[in-house]
Protein backbone atom coordinates (compact mmCIF):
# COMPACT_ATOMS: atom_id res chain seq x y z
CA UNK A 1 0.00 0.00 0.00
CA UNK A 2 3.04 2.31 0.01
CA UNK A 3 4.62 4.21 2.85
CA UNK A 4 2.47 7.32 2.77
CA UNK A 5 0.56 7.77 6.02
CA UNK A 6 -3.22 7.60 5.79
CA UNK A 7 -5.15 10.82 6.00
CA UNK A 8 -7.53 10.85 8.95
CA UNK A 9 -10.77 12.75 8.74
CA UNK A 10 -13.16 13.66 11.50
CA UNK A 11 -16.72 13.59 10.22
CA UNK A 12 -19.34 15.57 12.08
CA UNK A 13 -22.65 13.78 12.40
CA UNK A 14 -25.73 15.94 12.16
CA UNK A 15 -28.94 14.53 13.59
CA UNK A 16 -31.81 14.76 11.13
CA UNK A 17 -35.50 14.93 11.87
CA UNK A 18 -36.42 13.22 8.63
CA UNK A 19 -40.14 13.41 9.14
CA UNK A 20 -39.92 17.20 8.88
CA UNK A 21 -38.75 17.41 5.30
CA UNK A 22 -40.99 20.12 3.90
CA UNK A 23 -38.11 22.55 3.51
CA UNK A 24 -35.46 19.99 2.53
CA UNK A 25 -33.42 21.25 -0.40
CA UNK A 26 -35.94 24.05 -0.87
CA UNK A 27 -38.49 21.95 -2.71
CA UNK A 28 -41.58 19.83 -2.13
CA UNK A 29 -41.84 17.41 0.74
CA UNK A 30 -40.29 14.06 -0.13
CA UNK A 31 -42.72 11.22 0.64
CA UNK A 32 -41.80 8.29 2.84
CA UNK A 33 -42.83 4.66 2.70
CA UNK A 34 -45.04 5.38 5.69
CA UNK A 35 -47.24 7.49 3.39
CA UNK A 36 -47.91 4.45 1.20
CA UNK A 37 -48.89 2.19 -0.28
CA UNK A 38 -49.04 4.58 -3.20
CA UNK A 39 -51.33 4.58 -6.20
CA UNK A 40 -49.46 3.03 -9.15
CA UNK A 41 -47.78 5.56 -11.44
CA UNK A 42 -46.52 4.98 -14.97
CA UNK A 43 -44.58 7.81 -16.58
CA UNK A 44 -45.46 8.20 -20.28
CA UNK A 45 -42.72 7.11 -22.63
CA UNK A 46 -40.35 9.94 -23.53
CA UNK A 47 -39.52 9.66 -27.22
CA UNK A 48 -36.23 11.48 -26.67
CA UNK A 49 -34.78 8.57 -24.72
CA UNK A 50 -36.37 5.57 -26.47
CA UNK A 51 -34.90 5.43 -29.93
CA UNK A 52 -34.23 1.71 -30.21
CA UNK A 53 -30.83 0.22 -29.57
CA UNK A 54 -28.14 2.17 -27.80
CA UNK A 55 -24.83 2.48 -29.67
CA UNK A 56 -21.71 0.82 -28.32
CA UNK A 57 -18.52 2.83 -28.04
CA UNK A 58 -16.24 1.81 -30.94
CA UNK A 59 -12.86 0.21 -30.33
CA UNK A 60 -11.22 3.42 -31.49
CA UNK A 61 -12.78 5.61 -28.79
CA UNK A 62 -9.99 7.32 -26.83
CA UNK A 63 -11.55 6.30 -23.52
CA UNK A 64 -11.00 2.64 -24.34
CA UNK A 65 -7.35 2.88 -25.33
CA UNK A 66 -4.34 1.93 -23.23
CA UNK A 67 -3.02 4.91 -21.30
CA UNK A 68 0.04 3.12 -19.93
CA UNK A 69 3.23 1.89 -21.50
CA UNK A 70 5.09 -1.38 -21.23
CA UNK A 71 4.11 -3.46 -18.23
CA UNK A 72 2.55 -0.68 -16.16
CA UNK A 73 -0.73 -1.72 -14.47
CA UNK A 74 -4.09 -0.65 -15.85
CA UNK A 75 -7.81 -1.33 -15.28
CA UNK A 76 -7.33 -0.78 -11.56
CA UNK A 77 -10.36 -1.02 -9.28
CA UNK A 78 -11.17 -1.13 -5.59
CA UNK A 79 -13.64 -3.58 -4.04
CA UNK A 80 -14.69 -3.99 -0.43
CA UNK A 81 -13.82 -6.96 1.73
CA UNK A 82 -16.37 -8.43 4.11
CA UNK A 83 -15.41 -6.02 6.91
CA UNK A 84 -14.64 -2.34 7.09
CA UNK A 85 -10.94 -2.75 7.90
CA UNK A 86 -9.81 -4.20 4.56
CA UNK A 87 -10.30 -3.83 0.81
CA UNK A 88 -9.42 -5.73 -2.35
CA UNK A 89 -7.24 -4.04 -4.93
CA UNK A 90 -4.98 -6.85 -5.94
CA UNK A 91 -4.41 -7.98 -2.38
CA UNK A 92 -6.02 -7.65 1.06
CA UNK A 93 -4.38 -5.72 3.90
CA UNK A 94 -5.57 -4.47 7.28
CA UNK A 95 -6.82 -0.88 7.15
CA UNK A 96 -8.49 1.59 9.45
CA UNK A 97 -12.19 2.34 8.83
CA UNK A 98 -13.29 5.71 7.50
CA UNK A 99 -9.76 6.58 6.40
CA UNK A 100 -8.29 7.88 3.15
CA UNK A 101 -5.46 5.83 1.64
CA UNK A 102 -3.11 6.40 -1.27
CA UNK A 103 -1.76 3.47 -3.26
CA UNK A 104 0.10 2.38 -6.38
CA UNK A 105 0.04 -0.96 -8.20
CA UNK A 106 2.84 -2.66 -10.07
CA UNK A 107 6.42 -3.79 -9.71
CA UNK A 108 8.99 -1.08 -8.91
CA UNK A 109 11.85 -3.40 -9.84
CA UNK A 110 10.94 -3.43 -13.56
CA UNK A 111 9.96 -0.48 -13.17
CA UNK A 112 6.25 -0.59 -14.00
CA UNK A 113 4.10 1.35 -11.58
CA UNK A 114 0.63 2.82 -11.87
CA UNK A 115 -0.25 6.39 -11.03
CA UNK A 116 -1.08 7.18 -7.43
CA UNK A 117 -4.73 6.52 -6.57
CA UNK A 118 -6.73 7.34 -3.48
CA UNK A 119 -9.77 5.73 -1.88
CA UNK A 120 -11.59 5.82 1.44
CA UNK A 121 -12.46 2.79 3.55
CA UNK A 122 -16.00 2.23 4.77
CA UNK A 123 -17.01 3.42 8.24
CA UNK A 124 -16.80 0.85 11.02
CA UNK A 125 -19.92 -1.25 11.52
CA UNK A 126 -22.36 0.41 13.84
CA UNK A 127 -25.95 1.70 13.91
CA UNK A 128 -24.90 5.35 13.56
CA UNK A 129 -22.20 4.99 10.88
CA UNK A 130 -23.01 4.85 7.17
CA UNK A 131 -21.42 5.58 3.80
CA UNK A 132 -22.65 8.98 2.72
CA UNK A 133 -23.86 7.89 -0.73
CA UNK A 134 -24.18 4.50 -2.39
CA UNK A 135 -24.64 4.43 -6.17
CA UNK A 136 -26.66 1.58 -7.71
CA UNK A 137 -26.43 0.74 -11.41
CA UNK A 138 -27.32 -2.26 -13.53
CA UNK A 139 -26.94 -3.55 -17.08
CA UNK A 140 -24.28 -0.96 -17.81
CA UNK A 141 -22.42 -2.04 -20.94
CA UNK A 142 -20.19 0.36 -22.79
CA UNK A 143 -22.32 2.66 -24.94
CA UNK A 144 -22.56 6.43 -25.15
CA UNK A 145 -25.58 6.08 -22.86
CA UNK A 146 -23.38 4.14 -20.43
CA UNK A 147 -20.89 6.99 -20.34
CA UNK A 148 -23.70 9.43 -19.56
CA UNK A 149 -24.81 7.19 -16.70
CA UNK A 150 -21.28 6.97 -15.31
CA UNK A 151 -20.75 10.73 -15.62
CA UNK A 152 -24.01 11.45 -13.78
CA UNK A 153 -23.19 8.87 -11.14
CA UNK A 154 -19.69 10.26 -10.58
CA UNK A 155 -21.11 13.77 -10.20
CA UNK A 156 -23.07 12.52 -7.17
CA UNK A 157 -19.76 11.56 -5.51
CA UNK A 158 -20.68 8.09 -4.20
CA UNK A 159 -18.62 6.32 -1.57
CA UNK A 160 -19.59 2.87 -2.88
CA UNK A 161 -20.94 1.49 -6.17
CA UNK A 162 -23.22 -1.54 -6.48
CA UNK A 163 -23.31 -3.05 -9.98
CA UNK A 164 -26.21 -5.48 -10.05
CA UNK A 165 -25.13 -7.59 -13.02
CA UNK A 166 -24.52 -7.39 -16.79
CA UNK A 167 -21.23 -5.56 -16.93
CA UNK A 168 -19.63 -5.40 -20.39
CA UNK A 169 -21.89 -7.32 -22.80
CA UNK A 170 -18.77 -8.86 -24.29
CA UNK A 171 -20.93 -11.84 -25.24
CA UNK A 172 -22.56 -9.69 -27.94
CA UNK A 173 -19.24 -9.67 -29.80
CA UNK A 174 -17.84 -12.53 -31.83
CA UNK A 175 -14.30 -13.74 -31.27
CA UNK A 176 -13.12 -11.58 -34.18
CA UNK A 177 -14.50 -8.43 -32.56
CA UNK A 178 -17.58 -7.93 -34.71
CA UNK A 179 -20.87 -7.29 -32.97
CA UNK A 180 -23.70 -9.82 -32.89
CA UNK A 181 -27.03 -9.25 -31.16
CA UNK A 182 -27.56 -13.02 -31.17
CA UNK A 183 -24.23 -14.63 -30.41
CA UNK A 184 -25.35 -18.25 -30.42
CA UNK A 185 -27.20 -17.70 -33.73
CA UNK A 186 -23.83 -17.04 -35.38
CA UNK A 187 -22.75 -20.62 -34.74
CA UNK A 188 -25.86 -22.75 -35.36
CA UNK A 189 -23.92 -25.88 -36.30
CA UNK A 190 -20.83 -25.54 -34.14
CA UNK A 191 -19.98 -25.60 -30.42
CA UNK A 192 -20.10 -22.31 -28.55
CA UNK A 193 -17.08 -20.08 -29.13
CA UNK A 194 -15.40 -17.75 -26.69
CA UNK A 195 -16.70 -14.19 -26.68
CA UNK A 196 -14.60 -11.13 -27.50
CA UNK A 197 -12.60 -10.60 -24.33
CA UNK A 198 -11.04 -7.24 -25.28
CA UNK A 199 -14.44 -5.68 -24.51
CA UNK A 200 -13.67 -6.47 -20.86
CA UNK A 201 -10.35 -4.63 -21.26
CA UNK A 202 -12.10 -1.67 -22.85
CA UNK A 203 -14.62 -1.53 -20.01
CA UNK A 204 -11.87 -1.75 -17.40
CA UNK A 205 -9.93 1.09 -19.01
CA UNK A 206 -12.96 3.30 -19.28
CA UNK A 207 -14.07 2.67 -15.71
CA UNK A 208 -10.59 2.85 -14.10
CA UNK A 209 -10.74 6.58 -13.21
CA UNK A 210 -13.92 5.90 -11.20
CA UNK A 211 -13.49 2.43 -9.74
CA UNK A 212 -9.82 2.82 -8.87
CA UNK A 213 -10.93 5.32 -6.23
CA UNK A 214 -14.52 4.29 -5.41
CA UNK A 215 -15.05 0.69 -4.28
CA UNK A 216 -17.31 -1.31 -6.59
CA UNK A 217 -19.15 -4.49 -5.62
CA UNK A 218 -20.49 -6.66 -8.45
CA UNK A 219 -22.90 -9.56 -8.72
CA UNK A 220 -23.21 -11.69 -11.84
CA UNK A 221 -25.81 -11.22 -14.57
CA UNK A 222 -26.81 -13.44 -17.46
CA UNK A 223 -24.40 -11.68 -19.83
CA UNK A 224 -21.51 -12.82 -17.63
CA UNK A 225 -22.29 -16.51 -18.29
CA UNK A 226 -20.10 -16.52 -21.45
CA UNK A 227 -20.13 -20.28 -22.00
CA UNK A 228 -16.81 -21.58 -23.26
CA UNK A 229 -15.31 -24.90 -24.24
CA UNK A 230 -15.45 -27.62 -21.59
CA UNK A 231 -18.67 -25.99 -20.29
CA UNK A 232 -16.77 -23.27 -18.46
CA UNK A 233 -18.87 -20.24 -17.54
CA UNK A 234 -18.45 -16.90 -15.74
CA UNK A 235 -14.66 -17.08 -16.19
CA UNK A 236 -14.12 -13.37 -16.88
CA UNK A 237 -16.53 -12.29 -14.15
CA UNK A 238 -14.86 -14.50 -11.57
CA UNK A 239 -11.34 -13.51 -12.66
CA UNK A 240 -11.61 -9.77 -13.17
CA UNK A 241 -13.31 -8.80 -9.90
CA UNK A 242 -12.44 -9.50 -6.28
CA UNK A 243 -15.05 -10.91 -3.92
CA UNK A 244 -15.05 -11.33 -0.12
CA UNK A 245 -16.17 -14.92 -0.58
CA UNK A 246 -13.81 -16.51 1.94
CA UNK A 247 -14.45 -13.80 4.54
CA UNK A 248 -18.22 -14.27 4.27
CA UNK A 249 -17.79 -18.05 4.22
CA UNK A 250 -19.52 -18.59 0.90
CA UNK A 251 -16.32 -19.62 -0.93
CA UNK A 252 -18.10 -18.67 -4.16
CA UNK A 253 -17.90 -15.69 -6.48
CA UNK A 254 -21.64 -16.01 -7.17
CA UNK A 255 -22.94 -15.12 -3.70
CA UNK A 256 -21.34 -13.37 -0.74
CA UNK A 257 -21.97 -10.69 1.87
CA UNK A 258 -20.22 -7.69 3.38
CA UNK A 259 -20.79 -4.78 5.76
CA UNK A 260 -20.58 -1.08 4.99
CA UNK A 261 -21.08 0.82 8.23
CA UNK A 262 -24.50 -0.05 9.61
CA UNK A 263 -25.58 -1.91 6.44
CA UNK A 264 -25.27 -5.63 5.80
CA UNK A 265 -25.29 -6.40 2.08
CA UNK A 266 -26.22 -9.81 0.70
CA UNK A 267 -25.27 -10.50 -2.92
CA UNK A 268 -27.11 -13.52 -4.35
CA UNK A 269 -26.62 -15.60 -7.48
CA UNK A 270 -29.61 -16.12 -9.77
CA UNK A 271 -27.66 -18.34 -12.18
CA UNK A 272 -26.55 -20.97 -9.70
CA UNK A 273 -28.75 -23.29 -7.64
CA UNK A 274 -31.02 -21.34 -5.31
CA UNK A 275 -33.11 -24.32 -4.19
CA UNK A 276 -33.71 -24.87 -0.48
CA UNK A 277 -31.60 -28.03 -0.69
CA UNK A 278 -28.68 -26.22 -2.32
CA UNK A 279 -25.50 -24.75 -0.85
CA UNK A 280 -26.39 -21.13 -1.66
CA UNK A 281 -29.64 -21.36 0.30
CA UNK A 282 -27.91 -23.00 3.25
CA UNK A 283 -25.23 -20.30 3.17
CA UNK A 284 -27.93 -17.62 3.07
CA UNK A 285 -29.60 -19.09 6.15
CA UNK A 286 -26.30 -19.09 8.04
CA UNK A 287 -25.47 -15.55 6.96
CA UNK A 288 -28.87 -14.17 7.97
CA UNK A 289 -28.70 -15.91 11.33
CA UNK A 290 -25.42 -14.15 12.10
CA UNK A 291 -26.64 -10.62 11.27
CA UNK A 292 -26.82 -8.45 14.39
CA UNK A 293 -29.41 -5.75 13.69
CA UNK A 294 -28.20 -3.72 16.67
CA UNK A 295 -24.89 -3.33 14.80
CA UNK A 296 -26.10 -3.33 11.17
CA UNK A 297 -29.76 -2.27 11.33
CA UNK A 298 -30.14 -2.15 7.54
CA UNK A 299 -30.30 -5.38 5.54
CA UNK A 300 -30.06 -4.99 1.76
CA UNK A 301 -30.10 -7.80 -0.80
CA UNK A 302 -29.30 -7.77 -4.49
CA UNK A 303 -29.30 -10.16 -7.42
CA UNK A 304 -29.75 -9.71 -11.16
CA UNK A 305 -33.27 -10.69 -12.41
CA UNK A 306 -36.13 -9.03 -10.48
CA UNK A 307 -38.96 -10.88 -8.77
CA UNK A 308 -41.28 -7.89 -8.92
CA UNK A 309 -41.25 -6.30 -12.36
CA UNK A 310 -44.31 -5.36 -14.39
CA UNK A 311 -42.51 -4.99 -17.71
CA UNK A 312 -43.19 -7.53 -20.48
CA UNK A 313 -39.46 -8.16 -20.92
CA UNK A 314 -38.37 -10.96 -18.54
CA UNK A 315 -41.81 -10.98 -16.92
CA UNK A 316 -41.83 -13.49 -13.99
CA UNK A 317 -38.68 -15.06 -15.37
CA UNK A 318 -37.15 -15.46 -11.90
CA UNK A 319 -40.32 -16.85 -10.32
CA UNK A 320 -38.67 -20.12 -9.26
CA UNK A 321 -36.03 -18.19 -7.33
CA UNK A 322 -38.75 -16.13 -5.65
CA UNK A 323 -40.67 -19.26 -4.64
CA UNK A 324 -37.53 -20.73 -3.06
CA UNK A 325 -36.08 -17.70 -1.31
CA UNK A 326 -38.69 -15.00 -0.71
CA UNK A 327 -39.99 -16.29 2.62
CA UNK A 328 -36.47 -16.54 4.07
CA UNK A 329 -35.66 -12.92 3.16
CA UNK A 330 -39.04 -11.75 4.47
CA UNK A 331 -38.72 -13.52 7.80
CA UNK A 332 -35.31 -11.97 8.44
CA UNK A 333 -36.60 -8.51 7.60
CA UNK A 334 -34.72 -7.54 4.43
CA UNK A 335 -35.36 -3.82 3.94
CA UNK A 336 -34.47 -3.17 0.28
CA UNK A 337 -33.81 -5.35 -2.76
CA UNK A 338 -31.92 -4.07 -5.82
CA UNK A 339 -32.17 -5.80 -9.21
CA UNK A 340 -31.30 -5.21 -12.85
CA UNK A 341 -31.99 -7.30 -15.98
CA UNK A 342 -35.09 -5.36 -17.08
CA UNK A 343 -33.86 -2.32 -18.99
CA UNK A 344 -36.03 0.25 -17.26
CA UNK A 345 -36.67 1.68 -13.80
CA UNK A 346 -39.31 0.50 -11.34
CA UNK A 347 -39.87 0.94 -7.60
CA UNK A 348 -42.36 -1.15 -5.66
CA UNK A 349 -44.44 -0.54 -2.60
CA UNK A 350 -43.55 -2.86 0.26
CA UNK A 351 -44.63 -6.28 -0.98
CA UNK A 352 -44.55 -9.96 -0.06
CA UNK A 353 -45.97 -12.83 -2.12
CA UNK A 354 -47.51 -10.31 -4.56
CA UNK A 355 -49.53 -8.67 -1.77
CA UNK A 356 -49.00 -5.30 -0.13
CA UNK A 357 -47.25 -5.89 3.19
CA UNK A 358 -45.85 -3.13 5.46
CA UNK A 359 -43.04 -5.47 6.52
CA UNK A 360 -42.04 -6.58 3.03
CA UNK A 361 -38.98 -5.18 1.23
CA UNK A 362 -39.04 -2.31 -1.22
CA UNK A 363 -37.94 -3.77 -4.57
CA UNK A 364 -36.06 -1.44 -6.93
CA UNK A 365 -35.13 -2.36 -10.51
CA UNK A 366 -32.31 -0.29 -12.02
CA UNK A 367 -31.46 -2.25 -15.17
CA UNK A 368 -31.24 1.00 -17.09
CA UNK A 369 -27.51 1.67 -17.10
CA UNK A 370 -27.32 2.16 -20.86
CA UNK A 371 -26.32 -1.09 -22.61
CA UNK A 372 -26.72 -1.64 -26.34
CA UNK A 373 -29.85 -3.79 -26.06
CA UNK A 374 -33.26 -2.19 -26.38
CA UNK A 375 -34.86 -0.33 -23.51
CA UNK A 376 -37.89 -2.04 -21.98
CA UNK A 377 -40.98 0.04 -22.80
CA UNK A 378 -43.89 -2.42 -22.82
CA UNK A 379 -45.73 -3.57 -19.71
CA UNK A 380 -47.29 -6.96 -19.09
CA UNK A 381 -50.53 -5.20 -18.10
CA UNK A 382 -50.76 -3.24 -21.38
CA UNK A 383 -53.61 -4.37 -23.66
CA UNK A 384 -52.32 -7.45 -25.42
CA UNK A 385 -49.03 -7.21 -23.52
CA UNK A 386 -49.27 -10.31 -21.36
CA UNK A 387 -46.66 -12.82 -22.59
CA UNK A 388 -47.34 -16.48 -23.20
CA UNK A 389 -46.49 -18.25 -19.93
CA UNK A 390 -44.47 -20.84 -21.82
CA UNK A 391 -42.06 -18.11 -22.97
CA UNK A 392 -41.20 -16.91 -19.45
CA UNK A 393 -38.94 -19.60 -17.87
CA UNK A 394 -35.31 -18.57 -17.41
CA UNK A 395 -33.27 -19.79 -20.36
CA UNK A 396 -30.27 -20.69 -18.23
CA UNK A 397 -31.75 -22.09 -15.00
CA UNK A 398 -34.84 -23.66 -16.54
CA UNK A 399 -37.83 -24.71 -14.48
CA UNK A 400 -41.34 -23.30 -14.56
CA UNK A 401 -43.02 -21.75 -11.53
CA UNK A 402 -45.01 -18.83 -12.98
CA UNK A 403 -48.54 -20.20 -12.89
CA UNK A 404 -51.73 -18.17 -13.04
CA UNK A 405 -52.56 -16.24 -9.89
CA UNK A 406 -55.05 -17.91 -7.56
CA UNK A 407 -56.22 -14.82 -5.67
CA UNK A 408 -56.24 -11.03 -5.81
CA UNK A 409 -57.00 -8.70 -8.73
CA UNK A 410 -55.35 -11.06 -11.24
CA UNK A 411 -56.99 -14.29 -9.99
CA UNK A 412 -57.10 -16.87 -12.76
CA UNK A 413 -54.83 -14.80 -14.99
CA UNK A 414 -51.11 -14.73 -15.74
CA UNK A 415 -50.94 -10.92 -15.75
CA UNK A 416 -52.80 -8.00 -14.21
CA UNK A 417 -55.09 -5.97 -16.48
CA UNK A 418 -53.74 -2.74 -14.97
CA UNK A 419 -50.60 -1.60 -13.22
CA UNK A 420 -50.39 -3.86 -10.14
CA UNK A 421 -50.91 -2.24 -6.75
CA UNK A 422 -47.45 -3.37 -5.65
CA UNK A 423 -45.87 -1.27 -8.41
CA UNK A 424 -45.46 2.27 -7.11
CA UNK A 425 -43.50 3.96 -9.91
CA UNK A 426 -42.15 2.87 -13.28
CA UNK A 427 -40.45 4.69 -16.14
CA UNK A 428 -38.46 3.72 -19.21
CA UNK A 429 -35.29 5.79 -19.14
CA UNK A 430 -31.56 5.37 -18.69
CA UNK A 431 -30.20 6.35 -15.29
CA UNK A 432 -28.76 5.39 -11.91
CA UNK A 433 -29.81 5.47 -8.27
CA UNK A 434 -28.31 6.91 -5.09
CA UNK A 435 -29.05 5.56 -1.60
CA UNK A 436 -28.28 7.78 1.40
CA UNK A 437 -28.81 5.98 4.71
CA UNK A 438 -29.38 8.69 7.31
CA UNK A 439 -29.82 6.69 10.51
CA UNK A 440 -31.17 3.39 11.84
CA UNK A 441 -34.64 3.93 10.38
CA UNK A 442 -34.50 6.39 7.47
CA UNK A 443 -32.81 6.18 4.08
CA UNK A 444 -33.28 8.54 1.13
CA UNK A 445 -33.51 6.89 -2.30
CA UNK A 446 -33.21 9.03 -5.45
CA UNK A 447 -33.24 7.88 -9.06
CA UNK A 448 -31.53 10.09 -11.63
CA UNK A 449 -32.39 10.08 -15.34
CA UNK A 450 -29.58 10.69 -17.79
CA UNK A 451 -31.52 13.32 -19.71
CA UNK A 452 -32.06 15.47 -16.60
CA UNK A 453 -29.72 17.96 -14.98
CA UNK A 454 -27.04 16.42 -12.84
CA UNK A 455 -28.64 17.45 -9.56
CA UNK A 456 -32.20 16.47 -10.52
CA UNK A 457 -34.09 13.41 -9.30
CA UNK A 458 -36.68 11.59 -11.38
CA UNK A 459 -37.95 9.65 -8.37
CA UNK A 460 -37.25 10.12 -4.67
CA UNK A 461 -38.58 8.67 -1.46
CA UNK A 462 -37.56 8.07 2.12
CA UNK A 463 -37.52 4.37 2.88
CA UNK A 464 -38.44 3.97 6.54
CA UNK A 465 -37.75 0.91 8.68
CA UNK A 466 -40.18 -0.01 11.46
CA UNK A 467 -38.31 -2.63 13.52
CA UNK A 468 -40.83 -2.36 16.35
CA UNK A 469 -43.69 -3.30 14.01
CA UNK A 470 -41.74 -5.72 11.83
CA UNK A 471 -39.50 -7.81 14.08
CA UNK A 472 -37.44 -10.55 12.48
CA UNK A 473 -38.65 -14.05 13.20
CA UNK A 474 -37.47 -17.63 12.66
CA UNK A 475 -38.27 -19.19 9.32
CA UNK A 476 -41.49 -21.23 9.32
CA UNK A 477 -42.34 -23.04 6.14
CA UNK A 478 -45.88 -22.66 4.89
CA UNK A 479 -47.86 -22.73 1.69
CA UNK A 480 -46.72 -19.82 -0.51
CA UNK A 481 -49.04 -20.43 -3.44
CA UNK A 482 -50.42 -17.31 -5.06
Amino acid sequence: MGNRAPLLLVVATIALLLWSTAGLRGRRRIPTTLDGPFEPVTVPLDGRVARGNAVDLPDSDFRLQRKVTGLEPEQISVSLSATEDSVWISWVTDLRPGTKYYYQCGDPSIPAMSAVHVFRTMPASGPKRYPKRIAVIGDLGLTYNSTSTVDHMASNKPDLILLVGDVTYANLYLTNGSGSDCYSCSFPETPIHETFQPRWDYWGRYMEPVISEIPIMVVEGNHEIEQQAENKTFVSYSSRFAFPSKESESFSTFYYSFNAGGIHFIMLGAYISYNKSGEQYRWLERDLEMVDRTVTPWLIATWHPPWYSTYKAHYREAECMRVEMEELLYCYGVDIVFNGHVHAYERSNRVYNYSLDPCGPVYITVGDGGNREKMAVNHADDPGGCPDPLTTPDEYMGGFCAFNFTSGPAAGQFCWDRQPEYSAYRESSFGHGILEVKNETHALWTWHRNQDLYNSAGDEIYIVRQPDKCPTKPITFRNTSI
